[in-house]
């Protein structure tokens, strides 16, 4: 584990470390400098030596494997934990990964002075730094080193000046001979308590070959597997983890370490509620670490998520940040909050999504150094305290989405807190590349959310969210997205019925989802182009002008009203012989379809392509199944939110999850 012996019950509570993998996009969140992969070797101990063999006398006809020593050279990267910073090169660890996230420490544990241990050899000064919450960055300590032999270095720094937030690291500057970093941490004196370990449960669903890398990933991450009991693994899927061709391998390298369960498709809200019931059962660990299979998991945030859950001044839900896997130098996610009055997720304040670190780092980025404060956080990556579990339930049976945040805010309710800890993350698909608001996910979307606000808004009839969900449902409406309307609709009466509807339902919704969607024609997505009717737009647009966004929000009230005027007209048979008009996703907007009769409109992934035509009956149903069902909904608030709240206990319970999970069972092994 990371507590030393033989040091006074030093504990490591944040190891400096490369990259995984060879993987150039990430560089940047590792090592700010001229950095590269240095060549691998059977035994990587030797790999520095190699390296500084070469730089001190390059074999004749290899002059151009090494620059000559300049500025401008690059530092090698050798091993996990090891870097080569040739003679007179500067590397930085003022990085996502390798910074030493200060501000955190302060406000959640009980660590009140850190101490940064390296261990180097050759001639290096070693500068360390540290930033306010602000952004001001200062430099403390400078150390000097000069051997052949490695020399280990200590300095004890104090967290007292990180209330507001701030990051502590160190740069190396090879200011005579080259230098090599053989390993540095980030360590403090504790109390010698036990490490905590963590049951790992990934909730997966026909995402083999995602999930056995990640499994392959893990059996290779070395003593981050000593905080791990167990690797359960969730599969709700037609398509077999264990049938992969590349599992059996996986599973031998994680040897008893690794468990399969097999139970039908409960979404993931199922999927983490038998994590988490598993690992209370087992009673081995101390924490439940949730992960998503569509993930690329830094390992080292593992042992980072665990430590700073041991050393916390008291319970607290410790969660990792999202990365973009398509960009992988891009923070998608920093931290996230409900916005009270509007009932939706927001960024954390003061805080941005999609921030790329390898054009904007550490560094140069003020507001990273002021500490987030979150609500909850998502579970692609989220460590739960046992005793959390123990206190406050599982997760409502939601099937997926809002889910985490439910279980976020009912924790912060219970006076637990949830930490985006810095340093600890996975690289996860971004949202933009999902058609999460337009597919069938818009019904768990919107009946959750009702149901979180139901449970936790402090608003009446919660703010301005029914509002806002209307003019979501009319918007739909105006741009043919009629199978989204209609799957809002379904979700509000689902919510009307209370909560003994949600157990039962998490069995069959899905089959119902599907079931509703396959009677729209914009639901039913073909893979080419070519596969429907010529484009032909009856008229030119009027004066040769596009259209263009509304300029405010007076502009845009009456682009809605004329878009519902335009219902009053009847359609013709040319819109539904041939498409008006083809809208790649990027410009998929309800302004602009409402134009249209109709429109080929590509998905966010770029793979299908549906047909939306405009049915005028079809439009005024749903504005009037829409009026009345919000409306219902707000006279019926209160009395549903009591429902809610009353039934909380249970539905979240151990044993009435028990009976969803047999009946899963039951209906894995009927095939169904």
């Amino acid at each position: 584990m990371t507590t030393e012996q033989g040091t006074g019950d030093l504990r490591v509570l944040h190891r400096v470390v490369m990259p995984a993998e060879r993987d150039f996009d990430v560089l940047k969140l590792y090592v700010d400098g001229n950095a590269v992969f240095g060549r691998r070797t059977a035994d990587l101990s030797t790999a520095a030596e190699r390296v500084l063999a070469e730089q001190a006398a390059p074999a004749p006809g290899t002059a151009g494997a090494f620059r000559p020593s300049s500025k401008d050279d690059s530092a090698e990267i050798v091993g996990r934990r090891s870097i080569v910073v040739p003679s007179g090169a500067r590397v930085s660890f003022c990085s996502y990964f390798n910074a030493f996230p200060a501000g955190y420490w302060r406000r959640w544990s009980t660590v009140e002075d850190v101490r940064l241990r390296v261990r180097v050899r050759g001639e290096a000064t070693i500068l360390i730094y540290r930033s306010t919450g602000k952004g001001h960055l200062e430099r403390i300590r400078s150390l000097h080193v000069d051997s052949d032999t490695p020399v280990e270095r200590t300095v004890d720094l104090p967290l007292a000046p990180f209330i507001d937030g701030g990051w502590y690291w160190f740069d190396i500057v090879a200011d005579g001979r080259t230098a090599v970093l053989d390993a540095a941490d980030w360590c403090a004196v504790t109390d010698g308590a036990a490490p905590g370990t963590a049951t790992l449960g990934i909730t997966t669903f026909n995402r083999p070959k995602f999930c056995v890398e990640q499994l392959t990933a893990l059996a290779a991450a070395g003593d981050v597997l000593d905080a791990v009991d167990e690797i359960l693994v969730v599969d709700q899927g037609t398509d077999r983890v264990e049938d992969h061709p590349d599992f059996p391998a996986a599973a031998a390298a994680l040897g008893d370490r690794l468990r399969i369960i097999d139970q039908a498709n409960l979404g993931g809200s199922g999927g983490f509620a038998r994590v988490m019931h598993e690992t209370v059962e087992a009673g081995r660990s101390t924490y439940a670490l949730l992960l998503d299979d569509d993930v690329i998991l830094e390992p080292e945030g593992i042992l980072r998520a665990v430590t700073f859950a041991d050393l916390a001044r008291g319970p607290v839900i410790v969660g990792g940040h999202m990365l973009d896997l398509y960009n992988r130098s891009v923070l998608h996610v920093y931290g996230e909050v409900i916005a009270r009055y509007r009932w939706w997720m927001v960024p954390a304040p003061h805080t941005h999504l999609g921030h790329d670190l390898a054009h904007h780092p550490l560094r140069h980025t003020p507001w990273l150094h002021r500490r987030a404060d979150v609500e909850y956080n998502a579970w692609w990556m989220c460590l739960i305290p046992v005793e959390v579990i123990r206190k406050i339930g599982l997760s409502l049976p939601f099937f997926i989405k809002w889910d985490d945040i439910e279980y976020g805010l009912r924790a912060k309710a219970a006076g637990i807190p949830t930490v985006s800890l810095p340093g600890a993350a996975v690289w996860h698909v971004p949202w933009h590349s999902k058609d999460v608001m337009t597919d069938w996910q818009a019904y768990f979307t919107e009946r959750n959310r009702i149901v979180t606000a139901l449970l936790y808004s402090p608003y009446e009839r919660g703010g301005n969210m029914l509002k806002e969900s209307l003019f979501i449902t009319v918007k739909h409406a105006l741009a043919m997205q009629y199978s989204t309307a209609e799957l809002m609709l379904l979700a509000i009466e689902d919510a009307l019925k209370g909560p003994q509807d949600l157990h039962p339902s998490i069995h069959t919704k899905m089959g119902e989802l599907r079931e509703l969607r396959a009677r729209y024609v914009d639901a039913r997505a073909k893979s080419d182009l070519d596969a429907f009717p010529a484009v032909r737009r009856r008229k030119p647009p009027r004066k040769g002008r596009d259209v263009t966004p509304p300029r405010n929000r007076r502009a845009m009230f009456q682009t809605a009203i004329l878009g519902g005027l335009r219902q009053l007209q009847p359609v013709g048979p040319h819109p539904k012989n041939h498409p008006e008009a083809v809208v790649p996703h990027v410009d998929q907007t309800w302004w602009l379809l409402t134009k249209f009769d109709s429109a080929l409109v590509s998905s966010a992934d770029g793979t299908k392509v549906a047909w939306y035509q405009r049915d005028n009956q079809e439009f005024w149903s749903l504005i009037r199944r829409a009026t009345a069902l919000h409306a219902r909904l707000g006279r019926d608030w209160d009395r549903l939110s009591r429902a809610y709240k009353e039934a909380l206990p249970a539905l979240t319970s151990p044993e009435e999850w028990a009976g969803t999970f047999a009946k899963a069972a039951e209906d894995r092994g009927a095939g169904r």
